[in-house]
């Protein structure tokens, strides 16, 4: 494991750098307010661990809305905003139609295609959803079970989010991506709004403040959001670490470099976070709010997961990275630790 610290903690990159991005929201009231309408939401537990020589809570996200991940709070947030606009003010509408018509279509390498499919699904609208080669048949028919239509494209992840945008210009539809980048900012900024609910509950359970946070990132929307909200409810106490594949550098990257970059690397078995290219509203607050990056390896995140699942908590190297950079580190006895688990196991 690779750990780097952080030089721009505080202050952030230079704006002429970000292309206009905002910074990321720490407005937890708004997620969990529309989240209080959905008849399925509801708080996931924090969970106390053993094994690590630290004291170690997990916010366990695999249950999260039936949808496996923390991903249900993203783009399905992001659709339920848009027919909540829509249908306000419109007594006696039907909202399971509120958004016919519409067609939602991104790219995706796991959960965050779930999301948009069952979002779109909610509201009457439609889901396209690009894969590339790398991800498995088996997620490509659980998409298709919630109404999605699967298309193939592209080697990575990066090709077919690139053949995603493309469609959507030629045919007028709604790109909903969870990323961000020059010109495509409103829709990544309101999903990574929607990931400060598991924010705002983590802070609620936690029965002291943690001394350390490890957050595991792919393009970063869920640790730029939890970082933000953390650092605006926690202070500056807590060490915040971010946590990639080094098959996937993509944020230790641009901070080493002061700038966005893009990686190099193999297909990582973090297959959700296998991504070159950071989010520019990500990297914008984890630059001012994490500080340090580290990377670990495919076999680092593979390690951990027969000690989780002994606990109950089965999971991917995906959704257990920041428990697997803990494993890694050398912390006091006295320290409190959060983590996450993102996601259920693959099926």
């Amino acid at each position: 494991m690779e750990i780097v610290e952080n030089p721009w903690r505080g202050r952030g990159l230079p704006e002429d750098v970000l292309s206009g991005a905002p910074w990321p929201s720490v407005n937890a009231d708004a997620p969990e307010a529309l989240l209080a309408r959905c008849p399925v939401a509801g708080e996931t537990p924090l969970v106390e661990v053993t094994g690590f020589g630290a004291s170690v809570w997990i916010k366990d996200e695999r249950g999260r809305m039936g949808l496996g991940s923390f991903k249900a709070l993203g783009a399905a947030y992001v659709i339920a905003h848009e027919a909540a606009a829509k249908g306000d003010g419109e007594a006696g509408r039907d909202m399971s139609r509120a958004l016919e018509g519409r067609t939602y279509i991104t790219a995706s390498a796991g959960n965050h295609g779930l999301s948009v499919a069952a979002g779109a699904h909610v509201f009457g609208a439609r889901a396209v959803i690009y894969l590339s080669d790398t991800v498995p048949d088996s997620f490509a028919q659980k998409l298709k079970e919630k109404g999605a239509e699967v298309v193939r494209a592209g080697r990575d992840y990066e090709a077919s989010m690139a053949a995603a945008a493309r469609t959507a210009d030629e045919k007028g539809w709604t790109l909903l991506s969870d990323s961000s980048w020059p010109g495509y900012f409103d829709l990544p900024y309101r999903l990574m709004e929607g990931y400060l609910a598991l924010a705002a509950e983590a802070t609620r359970q936690m029965p002291e403040p943690p001394t350390h946070i490890l957050l595991q990132a792919g393009v970063g929307g869920l640790a730029g959001a939890c970082a933000a909200y953390f650092r605006e409810f926690w202070g500056d106490a807590p060490r915040i670490v971010v946590v990639e594949p080094e098959a996937a550098p993509a944020l230790i990257g641009s901070i080493r470099a002061g700038r966005p970059v893009e990686s190099q690397g193999p297909v990582s078995n973090m297959g959700r976070l296998d991504c070159k290219a950071p989010s520019l509203i990500a990297l914008k607050g984890l630059a001012r709010d994490a500080d340090a990056f580290a990377t670990i390896s495919d076999a680092d995140a593979l390690a951990v997961l027969p000690a989780l699942a002994a606990q109950g908590l089965a999971s991917t190297e995906s959704g257990a990275a920041g428990l697997a950079a803990l494993r890694l580190m050398d912390l006091p006895g006295d320290a409190r630790v959060l983590c996450i688990l993102s996601e259920e196991p693959d099926t």
